[in-house]
């Protein structure tokens, strides 16, 4: 494989604090970007993916695809020696979990509201 055929990307996660920048083949999938992510998720956040399904991955404003290479998703950038690829990391929880945590209460004095971070 030549150095041509690499790409560095780095992950931005939702606090500005980043994973990375690795060294990813072009033929790397979407998939196996966010396994590493959930393997290499930095102790003590808030918000902590289970699952690779909760992972978003963004770059240049798109929603990236599992089954896509990250050559199919590398955006053009001119000339740029040595640039690394910065990719947007969205952790969203499952619509199943999320509704089996919502707890109603009657009582009056209790307002119970749940909310989930993007």
């Amino acid at each position: 494989m030549s150095e041509a055929d690499l790409v560095d990307i780095k992950f931005r996660l939702y606090d500005g604090s980043d994973i990375g920048p690795f060294r990813y083949s072009a033929t790397s999938t979407v998939d196996m970007l966010k396994q590493r992510i959930v393997s290499d998720w930095p102790k003590g956040k808030t918000v902590v993916p289970k699952a690779v399904n909760e992972v978003k991955l963004i770059s240049s404003g798109k929603i990236l695809e599992n089954d896509k290479t990250v050559g199919q998703c590398k955006v053009p950038f001119g000339e740029v020696a040595g640039g690394i690829i910065i990719m947007h990391v969205v952790v969203q929880p499952s619509l199943a979990k999320t509704k089996t945590e919502k707890k109603i209460d009657d009582s009056p004095r209790k307002t119970v509201c749940s909310c989930s971070i993007l």
